[in-house]
């Protein structure tokens, strides 16, 4: 009966406002309001354009996510996300996010191993939609750069849509791919492999504050390179990228 009374006053709200009160009553108030955030924020995003502006003067987010798997679409989590701004080749230490994700499962062995990141400690962690949503005003509409971006992508979607029923609507820019596009010939474009041969030390593997700062260090050598063989507007880049 109550279950009833709850469809009841969903399609009466549907009738008076539309879907969005209607969806957003059957949630907590703040997570409505989370919702509603990230999907103005993600129409908003679309209209940008950014083809024009100067690598040497990008604004841009490096991220990077620690998951419970590899699939998202198997019931794999996001358990952290971490994030540092960039202009051009600066990394601009004093503006960095960090946080822990609250996942509805436990984190398996090996991935506590890998990141120590145990299920108690994200227990207490906020819940995945604030997170996004705090994230997602860190970054504003900046350019997002990512080392490996199908799986980051991929986690990134899931989430907003499960939370939000959007899709990231950013810009992206992979390290690996550009790597890949420059040294054609590398045996390995893992980050592991690019740090050591870019000389970046290597801290804190597996945390992902600490290996977006070092994938923003990598992304700043890329960057100085691109830029050298007359590659120097965002648009320049796609173009560069495409072939």
């Amino acid at each position: 009966m109550k279950d009833l009374s709850a469809v009841g006053r969903m399609w009466h709200l549907y009738k008076k406002g539309g879907i969005t009160p209607a969806v957003a009553s059957m949630f907590d108030a703040q997570n409505a309001q989370h919702m509603a955030f990230i999907r103005s924020f993600m129409k908003e995003q679309r209209k940008n354009s950014l083809y024009d502006v100067s690598l040497a003067s990008l604004e841009a987010v490096v991220f990077d996510l620690e998951t419970t798997g590899f699939s998202p679409y198997n019931g794999d989590e996001i358990i952290s996300i971490g994030a540092i701004s960039v202009s051009g080749e600066q990394i601009i230490t004093e503006q960095t996010f960090y946080s822990l994700a609250q996942p509805k499962g436990k984190i398996p062995d090996e991935v506590v191993l890998l990141t120590g990141i145990h299920t108690e400690e994200a227990a207490q962690a906020p819940e995945l939609i604030t997170v996004l949503r705090k994230f997602l005003e860190f970054v504003q509409h900046r350019v997002l750069i990512v080392h490996g971006s199908g799986h980051d992508k991929h986690f990134l979607n899931s989430a907003l849509w499960k939370t939000s029923k959007v899709n990231l609507s950013h810009r992206l820019l992979d390290c690996m791919i550009l790597a890949k596009r420059m040294h054609p010939k590398r045996a390995s474009y893992s980050l592991d492999a690019l740090l050591d041969s870019y000389e970046i030390e290597s801290i804190s593997r597996h945390h992902a504050l600490h290996d977006s700062v070092m994938t923003a260090k990598l992304w700043g050598k890329l960057l100085r390179e691109v830029m050298e063989r007359e590659v120097t507007t965002l648009g320049d880049l796609y173009e560069y990228l495409s072939h």
